[in-house]
Order: structure tokens, then sequence, then C-alpha cells
């Protein structure tokens, strides 16, 4: 999904960098995922998208991000004591580089998750983006450290890795979440040849893409492996906020008792993704070489520090103001988000089976998944669903989707495509899925299985 560049015979001046001397990474099938998928729509305009996984834009309409700050400022003053010159600069200059908000997250998480945090184990990063990345550097340094990751998996992980040269390790995925088994058969191959597994990347709720919830029991067992193998898990809870309340599991996080989960969490869909306000909890103890002990927080900081510098205070700012407008709680600000997420995902379904009944869907191959929660339908289909067969899908039928194969790192998922429901409206729905319909009948685009 790069540019190209048509370079003149006559144009023999200035630099011209050879590829193969850069990053490796750059020749990575998926580190163009991520544009893709944001610039997709622009490219068919015309089209109904499924293919983002965006939040819903009537969020947006009324938001006042004044007014949000202001509240946050006043926090600052009549809360914290500080004077109006302090929280004036607090805002409009360099911040510290764990954040100004800790205090107000770590509320959120005790009434959210019913976790018990010291905010200086918060380190606010920009976006969850870059608290993968500054977990994978910290974590592994060298390249006999691995990180395993369950399969398929979400592309910013994967293509974090990819840049910084560390090496993934493909778990795959069963109905009861990640492959336990196959995991700790890793560990012990990576052991004995000399290697690592310093870190599984897991979504437990509703992950992107597959969708699927991690029931309880095995969240309680990837612990106890987690224990037995000596690794750490980077739990992403991007989605955990949109599921029922009779679908609501505790966090990994919740139900760690030996400090094994660094917890990994977006504002993203919860405030709104302008902001690219993330933030992580990494509580673990590091111990120094004179017998010191710090917190794993506090090395992360430092890496911050020199990636970032700090997250910005305003949009900190922004995201503080919402939570102590709705109670301190994150849950509380996504409340709304999170009912018309539910509904969009039950309309989608709805519509899927109304259009393509399941049974006769199946016998044409055509299968899909029903999450309980999350952004994402997971569909199978008799062809391969790449990229070429989605151009020709939105040139003939005016609909989009993402396929599934840059989610996988071992190769899987050329017959599978996602569709995401977040930001559309039902009407849209409907009509998408009566575009993807036709396209399911083109025999010019479904013929060969």
């Amino acid at each position: 999904m790069s540019s190209t560049l048509t370079l003149s015979p006559t144009d023999t001046g200035g630099a011209r960098l050879q590829k193969a001397a850069l990053l490796a990474a750059l020749d990575d099938p998926g580190m163009g995922a991520l544009n893709f998928l944001n610039e997709v729509i622009d490219r068919y305009p015309d089209a109904i998208s499924f293919a983002p996984g965006a939040p819903h834009a009537s969020f947006f309409d009324e938001l006042n991000v004044g007014h949000y700050l202001e509240r946050y400022r006043r926090h600052l003053v009549e809360d914290r004591g500080l004077t109006e010159q302090r929280a004036t600069r607090l805002l409009y200059q360099y911040g510290p580089a764990r954040g100004i908000i800790n205090g107000l997250l770590a509320r959120s998480l005790q009434l959210d998750e019913g976790l018990t945090v010291d905010p200086r184990a918060i380190v606010v990063t920009v976006g969850c983006q870059e608290a993968m990345v500054l977990a994978l550097r910290v974590l592994c340094p060298t390249p006999e450290d691995l990180l395993a990751v369950v399969e398929p998996c979400f592309v910013g992980i994967s293509g974090a890795a990819s840049v910084l040269g560390i090496e993934p390790v493909a778990i795959g995925e069963t109905d009861g979440g990640v492959d336990l088994p196959a995991l700790a058969r890793a560990c012990t191959a990576a052991r004995q040849a000399g290697q690592r597994i310093r870190a599984l990347y897991v979504a437990p709720d509703f992950s992107n893409p597959s969708g699927t919830l991690m029931p309880l029991a095995a969240r309680h067992a990837l612990l106890a492996l987690a224990d037995e193998h000596d690794f750490l898990l980077l739990e992403d809870n991007a989605y955990g906020f949109t599921a029922e309340a009779d679908h609501k599991l505790p966090t990994l996080k919740s139900l760690d008792t030996h400090q094994r989960v660094v917890y990994l969490a977006t504002c993203a869909k919860i405030c709104l993704p302008g902001v690219r306000v993330g933030f992580m909890v990494a509580d673990q103890p590091v111990i120094n070489a004179d017998g010191g002990a710090s917190l794993l927080a506090d090395e992360l900081t430092l890496v911050k520090s020199m990636l970032t510098v700090n997250t910005s205070p305003i949009c900190q700012g922004i995201v503080g103001g919402m939570m102590l407008d709705n109670g301190g709680s994150l849950a509380a600000v996504g409340a709304d988000k999170a009912r018309l997420y539910q509904s969009n995902l039950r309309h989608l379904l709805g519509a899927l089976a109304q259009a393509l009944p399941p049974e006769q869907a199946a016998e044409r191959g055509i299968v899909w998944q029903a999450p309980q929660g999350g952004f994402f339908v997971r569909v199978r289909l008799p062809v391969v669903a790449d990229e070429a067969l989605l151009k020709r899908c939105a040139e003939r039928h005016g609909v989009l989707w993402t396929p599934m194969s840059s989610f996988y790192l071992s190769g899987g998922g050329r017959h599978e495509l996602r569709l995401a429901c977040s930001y559309l409206a039902p009407q849209e729905i409907d009509e998408g899925v009566a575009r993807l319909v036709r396209f399911f009948d083109d025999p010019t685009l479904m013929s060969s299985a």
C-alpha cells in the first residue's frame, strides 16, 4: 500500500537511498495494514465501508473539548490545590513523561475493574500503540527474547515487533481463547533453542479481529501457565467496555495475584480517537544491580521520555475532564457508546441472518461467527479474500471489508474477511449487507473455491 515515485531518466542529482539498506521491516506486508484501514474509505467514497473499526461519528457532534479541558483545570485548582498559574502551566508546557492524569486513571480502574493500582504504576502513552512499543522494547532487548501473540492478532502489535526486530511466535486461538498446550510447547521449544518467550500479547475481551471472548476458566489457566513458564501477559483491553452486563468477565489484571499482567488500554473508543491517549499499568518490581528495586513503569517512563517526551497534557486534560464529568469512571464515559456498539453488532448479525440464512450460507461455504461484543464480525468465504478481490468488490458492488490475511503471521486467513460495524448507522448496515449479498451472489467474483 506504499506510494510509488517515478524518477525521470535525466534526474541524476540528489541522494538516492537503496531500500535494501533501510529497515528490513519496511518490506513486511503487514506494515501497511493500519494505513490501509484508514485510507480505503477515501479511495471508494461512495462505498459502504465495513473496513475500519472507527468510533461512531455521532458522539463527536456536540463534543465540547473546551469544557472538558476547563473541567480538568478546575480540578487542578479546586481539588489538587494548584494555583491558577501552575494549573495553566501544567497543561500548556511540557509535562512529566509518566503523565498527569494517573491518579484519575487509578480511580477509574478501581471503580470499573475493582483494581487497586498505585498511580506511579501507570504510564500515560500516546495511544495504546506507544504502550505496545514501550513494552516490547523494554521486555525484549536481545534477539533471544521472543514475543508470543495469539493468532489472528492485531496488526499494531505484530507491526511493532517487526519494527523493533523482535521475533513473534504465533499461538493459535481456540473457542476457549489461547491454545494453551501450543503455548506451553512454544515456551519449551524456545528454551531448548537458547531463547525465551518473554511475553504473550492477548486481548481476552472481544479481540481485534476475531471477536473472541476468553472464558473465565481459560483466564485462570493462562495466568497459571504464565507462572509456570515465567512470562508476562500484555493484556489489551480496547473492547472490554462493549460487553453487556451478563457477558462481562474480570480482566486478567484483576485476576492477577503474581503481577504477571501488564495492562494496556486506550481512551480512543471510550473518549475520542483524536486525543491519542492510552495508558499501561506496569506494577512489576524490577530488581537493580545494587539490590534496590523500582517499578517496571519507572523503566518504561525512561524510554518514553526518549521516544515521545510526554503525552500531550492538553489531550490528557480532555480525557481527565470527561472522567470527572462522569463520576471518575471511564466506563461511565463510554456507557452510551457501548450501548450503540452493542445495538450495531446485533443489527449486523440480524441483517446477515435475514439476508442470507446461515444454513443456506454454510451450503455455499460462507460462515460467520457471532461475537457477544466488540466491533467486528469474522466471515469465511469459499474464495481467497485478498486485496484484489476487495478492489473488485468495491468497484462492482460498492462495499468494503478488511482481508483477514494481514492479521496472521503464519499465512492463514486467506479465505476470511472482517466486517466492522461500529461507525455505521442501521440503515447503512442494511444497505451494506444487501451489497455484500450481491457480492456473494456474483459468479465472476465467487466462482473459484
